[in-house]
């Protein structure tokens, strides 16, 4: 990681460096530059319902005509939305969403998207970073238009509802879908439509303040209960920019990311469309969804956090399949990132063409009990496994767990947080050993 960007572009508190107007500004600037030297005369930017989205807005759209390039603002749509839109509008050269993801409303962040709808490379970003902290450009006489996307929803909408045929289901599938107070707050209706489901929508109304709060894929208790209350086949919850899903059974039990893609992938290999009999997650999936995977027969890649580094593993492997814990799941022969909405309905067609409840497909892969807790830290990121009460507290916590368990601490990419993740054969030992790490960073860190 630079100076600016983390594992999912740039991210920080909305009005506080990085996160000013001045530093989108010339975010903006960096990447129209990007563009005109792909030879593409247009930006398009998204953004969710923060806040400070629309400020934000306005200064990369700013600074994109000031150095001759045209905007298109597609407006509140989800992250993958402006993937699909910057690979499939001609003139694009780079697709821009404003969003935090996951974080509380008072953060925001900067995601920034190529030709294709893939996300920047590390010496982009290296390339990008130079060109904002540097100094102030030369600018061309010629200045770039800002206009409307006015139907970028939709076309985001019927892409997805075009790869499904749900017309002829004897029973109507009955959902509950949280969208999080976030970007897929006004799209869902048009892609799970009451003209194909039996669907009720909750946290759906964004007051620019309530996204993610007590709420979408962080927070699900509320989702359970509305399954349970009305009897509901599954439940559905994405995050602040509806790049990931996590689900609901029809008996109110969450089901996360590596569940989802341990079903998602036996379903692809017994219909052979799982490409090269691979699947890629990262080091943060469950001991359990190794061990699902090789009882299907399926081989398994593994690689850093971020949905980004899936999708480079994917490239280089042949994967069609890949995805994280968190919920990030990526169809790489239909999209270039992950994607809530579309994971949702590739869930749905599994249930329907099975003909199973998700609490017996879920029963695919046995999930070893996981605790992670987030430590607060300064910004400097010290090596922690150089002081010696830390490191020496980590080998000993991996000795007790031995071949039952693991211990995985690193630094968050987008938080100023050390992340503490245990797994262990049961959950008293799992806590106690990873609430055992904590304090040592706590009181040495």
């Amino acid at each position: 990681m630079g100076q600016l960007f983390g594992t999912d572009g740039i991210r920080g508190r909305a009005n506080a460096y990085p996160m000013t107007c001045e530093l989108a500004m010339k975010t903006g600037q960096a990447v129209g530059i990007l563009t005109q030297k792909s030879s593409n005369r247009c930006v398009i930017i998204g953004r969710d319902t923060r806040i400070s989205g629309q400020m934000l807005e306005s200064a990369l759209a700013a600074g994109i005509a000031s150095v001759g390039v045209d905007v298109m603002i597609a407006g509140v749509i989800p992250t993958p939305a402006v993937a699909y839109l910057s690979s499939t509008i001609e003139s694009c050269g780079a697709g821009i969403m404003i969003s935090a993801s996951h974080n509380p409303y008072y953060d925001n962040g900067i995601k920034i998207f190529q030709k294709g709808g893939i996300k920047l490379s590390d010496d982009q970003e290296v390339g990008l970073e130079k060109m904002i902290l540097g100094p102030s450009l030369d600018l061309p006489s010629k200045i770039g238009l800002i206009s409307p996307a006015n139907d970028a929803q939709t076309q985001y909408a019927q892409f997805l509802v075009k790869k499904f045929n749900f017309q002829n289901i004897p029973k109507k599938l009955k959902l509950v879908i949280d969208t999080a107070n976030g970007a897929a707050s006004f799209c869902a209706p048009q892609v799970f439509n009451s003209e194909i489901f039996d669907v009720s929508f909750s946290h759906n109304q964004p007051n620019g303040t309530n996204i993610n709060d007590e709420c979408g894929s962080q927070h699900t208790q509320d989702l359970s209960d509305q399954v349970k209350k009305i009897n509901a086949d599954l439940g559905l919850a994405f995050d602040g920019d509806a790049d990931r899903l996590i689900a609901v059974d029809e008996t109110g039990r969450q089901i996360t990311g590596d569940t989802l893609l341990a079903v998602l992938a036996g379903f692809a290999k017994q219909t052979g469309k799982l490409g090269n009999n691979i699947v890629v997650s990262t080091v943060m999936s469950n001991v359990g969804f190794g061990n699902a995977l090789a009882q299907l027969g399926i081989a398994h890649e593994i690689t850093g956090v971020g949905d980004r580094k899936v999708l480079e593993r994917m490239k280089k492997t042949g994967a069609l399949l890949g995805g994280e814990d968190s919920g990030h799941i990526i169809f790489l022969d239909e999209q270039t990132t992950g994607d809530g909405l579309l994971s949702a309905l590739k869930l749905i067609e599994v249930i329907l063409e099975t003909q199973t409840p998700l609490s017996e497909l879920a029963e695919i892969m046995t999930v070893y009990p996981q605790v992670l807790i987030n430590v607060e830290v300064d910004a400097s990121r010290p090596d922690f496994m150089k002081v010696p009460m830390i490191s020496e507290t980590i080998k000993e916590v991996e000795s007790q767990l031995g071949s039952q368990g693991r211990v995985l601490v690193r630094y968050s990419g987008t938080q100023p947080l050390l992340r503490v993740m245990v797994e262990g054969p049961e959950e008293n030992l799992t806590r106690q050993c990873c609430e055992k790490i904590c304090e040592a960073i706590r009181k040495y860190l």
